[in-house]
């Protein structure tokens, strides 16, 4: 991804650049900025686009904007819109500048810049804790959201995580993809889809290798950076041809490289992108419910407060010891309306923790209990089910301490996922 570049106004073609071969229809006339713009973007950006694309590190100029819309082979930008690790000013990128391009047919890709992998060598970087880390994830999807939201790029939008190359090792995985996991679904809860960029032999391989593990939430969409100068989506060995395969990926195949479209000379990175979008983001409706969560749980006096494990969900966790009667925690949600949700439960593992620890689900037919062995697959979601809940505020999970079991039962954090 660009992080020195910078557009030049040149007067002749470069020498020896020769066009793609199947090149973008454009207009025969350079397209002209309107004089009364609407200050939001046309659509979902990039939306449902196959084509050639590029980034570069500064938004250019309308003028050279325009140039290229008339006659180069891209219909496509990437743009840097949020991030404390962005390294060019972006004077022309506002609100008018977006509206005028989506309007002149050109489709953006939004950029995130800021948190990089502790293990990296670029700043800032997120945290090797991977609760701390996934907090991190909804704060840079809030800050990312809140710029899409000021420049009127809307809702359905996909907003692009930029994570660059870092040398992966197991803790530092759990951190990136912990991460990733709060910048998924704190998107989705604005409204935005959500993708990121990374190198195919760091970030894309991590994401790729857990497809389908279900402690971290899935990516919409992957934005390859493997620079084998072929203008398709193919990931190599980084990615199965089976992940992101719907229209859920593109390929930055070549970077830092000099053209010229009519007149204008830019340094860029070229990008092929084959994605579709539909208006509203494909989990429609979740809701995380920690201990902490003001008016979301409820315990007795029984239940004491820890800080204990680094695997915990948020600052802390609920504890208390077993006991031959019914004592439970409860979380409390409003389910916007009856049907079926998958609920997942978040808790740090200990070998001095309970190995039957119940959890209770109220579902349409009454409570269901299931039991969850907390000595094992601590610091991740853990799925515990589906079942069919009612719509309205309530006690919609609980932890009992009446259990068979032996050890503490701890209480930490439950999701509740529409499906």
């Amino acid at each position: 991804m660009r992080s020195i570049a910078g557009w030049l106004v040149g007067l002749t073609v470069a020498a020896g650049l020769v066009a793609p071969a199947a090149p973008i229809a454009v207009a025969a006339t350079p397209p002209q900025a309107s004089a009364s713009v609407t200050l939001s973007a046309a659509g979902p950006q990039p939306g449902t686009f196959t084509g050639r694309g590029f980034d570069t590190c500064t938004a250019p100029s309308q003028a050279a904007m325009d140039a290229w819309r008339a006659s180069s082979p891209y219909g496509a930008i990437g743009i840097y819109i949020s991030g404390a690790s962005r390294s060019c000013a972006q004077p022309n990128l506002t609100a008018t500048w977006v509206a005028n391009q989506t309007s002149n047919g050109w489709r953006l890709i939004p950029i995130e810049l800021g948190y990089q992998a502790p293990c990296g060598t670029r700043t800032p970087k997120m945290s090797a804790d991977p609760t701390t880390a996934r907090s991190q994830g909804v704060s840079a999807a809030n800050s990312a959201a809140n710029a899409a939201q000021a420049l009127g790029i809307g809702s359905a939008s996909t907003i692009y995580n930029d994570i660059e190359q870092y040398p992966s090792n197991t803790s530092c995985r759990a951190a990136v993809l912990s991460f990733l996991s709060g910048w998924v679904e704190q998107l989705h809860a604005r409204g935005y889809l959500a993708g990121m960029y990374s190198s195919g032999s760091s970030g894309i391989k991590d994401v790729c290798d857990a497809y389908g593990n279900p402690a971290y939430t899935r990516l919409d969409q992957i934005w390859i950076a493997w620079w084998n100068g072929v203008a398709d989506t193919d990931a190599g060995s980084y990615c199965a041809d089976a992940y992101y395969a719907n229209h859920q990926r593109l390929h930055q195949y070549a970077g830092d490289v000099t053209e010229t479209w009519g007149g204008v000379t830019m340094n860029i990175d070229r990008n092929y992108l084959d994605v579709a979008v539909a208006q509203t983001p494909p989990q429609q409706w979740t809701a995380t419910i920690d201990n902490s969560t003001a008016d979301g749980f409820t315990a007795s006096i029984a239940w004491g407060t820890s800080t204990y494990s680094g695997q915990r969900f948020g600052t802390d966790y609920r504890f208390a010891n077993p006991l031959s009667s019914s004592d439970v925690a409860w979380y409390r949600s409003t389910i916007p309306a009856t049907g079926s949700y998958e609920i997942s439960v978040w808790y740090p593992a200990d070998a001095g923790y309970n190995n039957q620890t119940p959890y209770l689900v109220a579902t349409t037919t009454g409570n269901r209990s299931v039991a969850v062995n907390q000595r094992i697959n601590g610091g991740r979601w853990v799925s515990i089910g589906v079942f069919t809940l009612a719509a309205g505020t309530g006690n919609k999970v609980g932890v009992s301490r009446w259990t068979a079991g032996t050890g503490i039962v701890v209480a930490d954090a439950v999701r509740i996922t529409r499906v």
